[in-house]
C-alpha cells in the first residue's frame, strides 16, 4: 500500500505492508537515528515526534500515520549548527554511547515545545520512558534545563 508521510519537513511516498511498524518504515527510509530497542515501548530508543508528540514508533502501525508529520533527531540540528539541546547534552556530559540520545533528545524537544520553562520534575516525567544505561539521568536533566534557559533567552 502507498503511504504519504511528511518526514523532517519533506514529503515521502512510501510503499509499505499494512502491518509494518513505523520504526521499521523509518529505518528502511534511511532514518537510522530511530533505533530499535525493546520493540515493546519501554526503552524509548525509537522515540520520534508524531504530529509534535513524542511517541514510541515501535508501537505505531505506519499505515495509521497517513499524512502525518514526523520528526526524527536528524531534524534538530547539524554538526555545524547543533540544536541547543544537542549542545547542552555534550556540554553537560549527558551522552556516552549515544544509542539512547535520539529518543531522549526528542522527548526533551516535545517537552520544551509544550513547556518552555519546565520544572525538574517535568523534565524527569518527560524522560520517564527513555532508558539510559551509560550516562544516567542527572546530567540529562541538567542539560535539558540549561537548554531550556538558553532557548528562552
Amino acid at each position: 500500500m502507498e503511504l504519504k508521510l511528511n518526514i523532517n519537513d519533506k514529503l515521502h511516498v512510501l510503499d509499505i505492508e499494512p502491518g509494518d511498524l513505523l520504526v521499521d518504515v523509518l529505518r528502511k527510509s534511511g532514518y537510522k537515528s530511530v533505533k530499535i530497542g525493546c520493540r515493546e515501548g519501554t526503552c524509548g530508543t525509537c522515540t520520534i515526534l508524531l504530529n509534535g508528540n513524542a511517541v514510541n514508533s515501535c508501537l505505531v502501525f505506519a499505515a495509521d500515520c497517513e499524512g502525518a508529520s514526523i520528526h526524527s533527531v536528524e531534524s534538530l540540528g547539524t554538526m555545524a549548527e547543533p540544536h541547543p539541546l544537542q549542545e547542552a547534552f555534550v556540554k553537560h556530559g549527558a551522552t556516552q554511547c549515544g544509542y539512547c540520545n535520539p529518543g531522549s533528545l526528542l522527548s526533551a524537544k516535545a517537552l520544551l515545545n509544550e513547556k518552555p520553562d519546565p520544572t525538574e520534575e517535568e523534565v524527569k516525567e518527560a524522560l520517564d520512558g527513555n532508558l539510559c544505561r551509560c550516562t544516567g539521568y542527572v546530567k540529562r536533566i541538567e542539560a535539558i534545563l540549561a537548554a531550556s534557559k538558553k532557548m528562552r533567552s
